[in-house]
């Protein structure tokens, strides 16, 4: 019945007293934060670079073929290039206002009460309450003015695309980071014993948060499942050193550009 991956179910007991439903709470937190980095990407491209749906689309695509392989940047591509009877981009058409269902909030809450620091995912909340006050974002506009937006030649854009990708990949892994030291923590506290190299391989189909690189996390809990933090092992350590400063290139022009990327 469970999704599989080559042929293996992605289905395990995670341990007693309710751990599987914190599990799968702080998986849907992990999926707040990824989705937000998505459309962050995506509202640069669209504002700095000025490009259609089309070659938007083309970028995730390429992007899906990479390191950044994953289901949301998937979907991605293709909710891009849909289009209605009309012949226009439906994702155009779409409201800017995001609904949420509590799981993400819960997260957050549980981080504060565990004294974690989930900047990113509780962040990530906070945008879906901002964009659910629509008339006030309507009004703000009309009455605060930020500064112009700087557009970028051809050889700056190309630059500024594999910039973003790059400060994308690294902010990604930073999410999921952050996502699986709070189930640490919080396995420590409530003495759930969890197996984050079983956890991680249920993740890796017919899951939101699906990803290539869940497989280099499983090595890295294979070979320790209490590491301290997946930020500080050979790998994540590797592209944070690597790509930091596109992640600070990316955030600097966001702010000039008074395009907010929380």
């Amino acid at each position: 019945i469970s999704a599989k991956y080559n042929n293996e179910p992605c289905v395990t007991y995670i341990g007693p007293n309710g751990s599987g439903h914190y599990v799968k709470m702080v998986h849907n937190g992990i999926e707040y934060s990824d989705m937000q980095l998505i459309s962050e990407v995506y509202f640069l491209m669209k504002n700095i670079l000025v490009i259609d749906n089309q070659e938007l689309s083309d970028i995730f695509f390429q992007w899906n073929n990479g390191e950044l392989n994953s289901y949301l940047i998937e979907i991605t591509g293709n909710i891009l290039k849909k289009k209605n009877h009309c012949g226009k981009y439906i994702l155009d058409l779409i409201l800017d206002e995001a609904s949420y269902k509590g799981t993400g909030q819960w997260t957050a809450q549980s981080a504060l009460e565990l004294n974690i620091p989930l900047s990113l995912i509780t962040e990530s909340v906070f945008v879906r309450y901002l964009s659910s006050l629509r008339s006030q974002r309507i009004l703000a506009s009309t009455i605060l003015k930020g500064p112009k937006k700087k557009f970028l030649n051809n050889l700056e854009k190309k630059n500024f695309l594999e910039e973003i990708k790059k400060a994308l990949f690294l902010s990604k892994l930073i999410s999921y980071s952050q996502g699986f030291y709070q189930l640490k923590v919080a396995s420590e506290k409530y003495k759930w014993n969890l197996n984050y190299v079983n956890i991680t391989k249920i993740f890796r189909s017919g899951c939101i948060i699906r990803a290539s690189f869940l497989n280099d996390i499983i090595n890295m809990y294979s070979d320790d499942n209490n590491l301290i933090n997946l930020l500080l092992t050979p790998f994540f350590k590797k592209i944070a050193n690597k790509y930091q400063n596109s992640l600070r290139y990316i955030v600097s022009l966001s702010i000039k550009n008074g395009i907010s990327v929380p």
